[in-house]
């Protein structure tokens, strides 16, 4: 028996797609415990170039079998949209997919609720991917969530979804928004659900009837661990945990099962929307430029900064990361001259993440420390011995300080620029 939970060590965005890609091969089954659409895991391999919102990335190995469990709250009309994008690609589902009939349901007025806060909220917005994310978890603690096992009979979805178009009517309204009409949202999401029925499973038994035989799991994790409700920046996080023990209550895998905990982590360091970034530069066009990028899901510019050492080490230390998966070190090459935040200081005193909360880390002075750059290409690079002694030199730091060995990185986007130590 195998399990390996794959996860983000920073702000999320850190080339997840691509290490469950290089892993997926391995193992027989894929599976999300949690998170929604808001993620999104860029692959790019013999079949093209694939953005994957739900579907497990390891959908593109055919004897995968896919799961998504009850932790992952489901957008249908984007879940049947990426299994149609899929299909055509030529990657069959059928018989490979599996929902759980626990999962949430995101709802209209979820995404318009979404929307509303954040107009609402002004300067205080939390830069959600208004998704509808947020809310739909607040619905699933507060006893107003609709899941997929509600269509078992399709009177009490109806019930329910009345109930809460009667709430959420008015609260949109009191927002300045326009109610929906019930009508014409259950007609549309019946219509979602006898699409997806195919696909609704209990995965309870799946799961541990391959665990008793000892099948290979690999777990994708959405977001990233400094996103998480409780440990994240707070409230500038996601709706779910997640850490590697969100596999357990978003999949039902016993803690004791995971074998394997491998953290992936860019090379610097990037953020979508609002919330402290200790080490974004704002001051150097060329290096804005350079590290910022173009977010998978929303389309929204990524803040870059250089990468932080205290934010990766705690997220390793938090879910007890095996090894790193050090990506985009490609990126790099174009700098002379780089720099590692190697902790933090407040107010003159040296502190640490776990110290501070969200607006005394927005303040916090990142201490770096400089190395060499390689300026060179390396994305035909195979071999670590044979990467520029400053590249070396650079991914060895990074272990040093982090405290754990860095065995796979990432010198390009396809599934074949890698290193693998």
């Amino acid at each position: 028996m195998s399990v390996t939970v794959v996860l983000g060590t920073q702000w999320g965005d850190e080339g997840k797609g691509k290490a469950i890609d290089t892993f997926a091969g391995d193992f027989e089954y894929a599976a999300r415990f949690n998170g929604g659409n808001n993620a999104g895991h860029t692959i790019v391999n013999e079949y093209g170039t694939f953005k994957i919102h739900l579907v497990p990335s390891g959908v593109f190995y055919p004897q995968v079998t896919c799961l998504i469990g009850g932790g992952v709250v489901i957008d249908p009309a984007v879940l049947i949209q990426e299994i149609k994008s899929l299909a055509s690609a030529g990657i069959e589902l059928k018989g490979r997919l599996f929902i759980s009939p626990r999962s949430h349901i995101i709802m209209p007025y979820h995404k318009i609720l979404d929307g509303l806060y954040e107009e609402t909220k002004g300067a205080e917005a939390t830069g959600t991917t208004r998704r509808g994310i947020g809310p739909t978890f607040a619905d699933k603690v507060s006893y107003n969530g609709l899941r997929w096992s509600d269509f078992n009979d399709i009177e009490i979805f109806a019930d329910k979804l009345n109930t809460q178009i009667r709430i959420k009517n008015k609260i949109i309204a009191a927002l300045g928004g326009e109610a929906l009409d019930f009508n014409k949202v259950l007609d549309e999401y019946t219509d979602y659900y006898f699409q997806l029925k195919p696909f609704i499973r209990e995965l309870f038994p799946i799961v541990h009837e391959g665990l008793k035989a000892g099948k290979e799991f690999l777990l994708e994790q959405a977001m990233g661990s400094l996103l998480d409700t409780d440990w994240g920046t707070y409230p500038f996080v996601t709706g779910s945990t997640t850490i590697a023990s969100a596999a357990t209550s978003g999949l039902g895998i016993p803690p004791r099962a995971i074998s394997q905990i491998i953290g992936v982590t860019k090379a610097y360091t990037t953020r979508v929307g609002a919330g402290p970034l200790p080490t974004e530069i704002l001051d150097d066009e060329f290096t804005i430029k350079t590290l910022s990028e173009v977010a998978a899901t929303t389309g929204r510019i990524r803040r870059g900064g250089w990468f932080d050492v205290e934010v990766v080490r705690f997220s390793t230390m938090l879910s007890g990361v095996d090894a790193l998966f050090l990506t985009k070190l490609d990126i790099l090459s174009a700098f002379e001259q780089l720099q590692i935040c190697t902790g933090y200081e407040l107010e003159g005193k040296s502190v640490h993440y776990y110290d501070l909360d969200s607006y005394q880390l927005e303040r916090a002075t990142p201490i770096y420390e400089s190395l060499p750059g390689w300026h060179s290409d390396i994305r035909e690079i195979r071999v670590f011995e044979k990467l520029p002694a400053e590249a070396q030199a650079y991914v060895k730091r990074i272990e040093e300080l982090v405290g754990v060995a860095v065995s796979w990185i990432g010198v390009g986007p396809e599934r074949e620029a890698l290193i693998r130590r």
